[in-house]
């Protein structure tokens, strides 16, 4: 492609004369007579470096193509133009946008069969250049959903549907359009969302082609294109997302990134993204889905894996003025804020029958996962509170036979949760290691420096008071 150099001579008179003629030429049914006229022209613009003389005619004659309604020599112009001897840059923009202006109407008048001509057309002329990323991006687009709607056909075949689904996924995932200069910002996060969401919808589809009892990394899974959305994610400034006039790609963002997390039952970072939802001003305004965000949040919060950041979490949610209109969810996130043993039969008889009817909690995994998490807290409570328990004790207040509650413990043991050792022949859990001469030394030092100073504090307190009653003696 050639750029743009010093005009040596004006066209314009010339050209303006020979469009009402290669207009009328074609119009009787001369196209091939008007083309050859309209290129011929072309020409001496080009090596004249006429560039606006050039645009007009390249852009005529794709005019007159497509009037004449031959696609055929449509499709060939632009594939002979574009690859012109120092052709210009702007000239081949011109007429790519002008071509793909056409695309809807075609595919409306025509049908998809010369839609798809025209495209395949353009996406080979678009083909590794740069100045040309964008508008190839969108004929991508409008491509792939064309693969994407054929999987959606009413009598479509199980491998049919898997192929055009990833076909229409591997067209949009070849395009990188986060290195795109010349798209913009919201455009350029439309096209990663729909990537995302066109790689979510394969790795679903292969998820369920795989028997669940060899896992989601089993061959022929969907976990490379769950990896892949991943990656997307990663992509989006959420930053820009936090605009007024993105809000509503915001939204779909993070719908995305909670179907990912829980692909890897990641509920803290689920919890997370339910939490940039709620904080949404059109969620907030809207107080069902307000209320529906929050009950997420305090759902997937109270499922996730204790550590230090769920922990912190929960205590901010629990501090949370909203949470206190919902008095179910509240009292849930009570009870696992306050240090005390939750019996299991207690907490499922009394939020069971409400939390079994809701979409998180129908499913047996997390109602699985929600008992695991009272154990686990129940664990934590004990070894706060005893520094040696009979194993049998134990198996009672966690409501679970021997073999779960070492299993448990050993769990939470490898997880640095808690400190614990097993004595198994005598059937004693040690939640204290044993310390040292030094620690013991240092304890007493410390309580003892503790002391003294309580003794102090006291002694100048007595002296001052009775200062002060001699003082109202004399």
């Amino acid at each position: 492609m050639a750029e743009v150099r010093k005009q040596e001579k004006d066209f314009t008179k010339e050209v303006d004369e020979l469009l009402p003629e290669t207009s009328a030429l074609s119009e009787s049914v001369q196209l091939s007579d008007a083309l050859e006229r309209l290129l011929a022209l072309e020409k001496q613009t080009r090596n004249a470096n006429d560039l606006p003389s050039t645009t007009r005619l390249a852009k005529a004659a794709l005019e007159l193509c497509y009037e004449s309604r031959d696609y055929t020599q449509l499709n060939s112009t632009i594939s002979l133009l574009s690859k012109k001897h120092g052709q210009f840059k702007v000239v081949v923009q011109a007429i790519v946008e002008q071509a793909i202006s056409w695309l809807p109407g075609i595919r409306e008048e025509q049908g998809v069969e010369k839609w798809l001509e025209l495209v395949e057309t353009l996406r080979s002329v678009t083909e590794g250049k740069i100045f040309l990323e964008t508008p190839r991006a969108r004929v991508t687009l409008a491509l792939s959903h064309y693969h994407e709607t054929l999987s959606k056909a009413p009598n479509a075949l199980a491998a049919t549907i898997k192929e055009a689904l990833q076909t229409a996924s591997d067209l949009l995932s070849d395009l990188q359009v986060e290195t795109y200069s010349s798209m913009e910002r919201r455009e350029k996060t439309e096209f990663i969302l729909e990537q995302m969401r066109l790689l979510i919808a394969v790795a679903r589809l292969k998820d369920a082609e795989v028997p669940a009892k060899q896992g989601k990394n089993a061959l022929g899974s969907g976990e490379p294109e769950w990896v892949k959305a991943k990656v997307g994610g990663r992509k989006v400034n959420e930053s820009f997302l936090k605009e007024k006039a993105n809000e509503d790609l915001k939204l779909k963002y993070y719908d995305l990134m909670i179907q990912q997390a829980l692909h890897q039952s990641a509920y803290l970072e689920v919890a997370k993204h339910y939490e940039k939802v709620w904080d949404t001003p059109s969620i907030k305004e809207d107080e069902s889905k307000s209320r529906a965000a929050l009950e997420h949040i305090v759902y997937y919060v109270v499922l996730a894996p204790h550590d230090n950041e769920q922990s912190d979490m929960l205590h901010h949610l629990f501090a949370n003025p909203a949470l206190e209109k919902l008095e179910l969810h509240f009292n849930l996130v009570k009870s696992f804020v306050t240090r005390e043993l939750m019996r299991w039969p207690g907490i499922e008889s009394l939020y069971g029958p409400f939390l079994r009817t809701t979409p998180v909690f129908s499913v047996s995994k997390q109602w699985e996962d929600l008992h695991t998490r009272v154990v686990e807290h129940n664990v934590r409570v004990v070894a706060q509170y005893y520094t040696r328990i009979t194993l049998s004790r134990l198996t009672v207040l966690l409501d679970l036979t021997p073999q779960q509650t070492e299993e448990t413990l050993a769990r939470l043991v490898v997880s640095h949760t808690i400190w614990a050792r097993v004595d198994r022949p005598a059937g004693i859990v040690n939640f204290r290691s044993k310390r040292g001469a030094e620690d013991v030394m240092n304890d007493w030092s410390s309580d003892m420096q503790k002391l003294l100073g309580l003794v102090e504090k006291t002694w100048i307190g007595m002296n001052a008071a009775q200062a002060a009653q001699s003082r109202i003696k004399a």
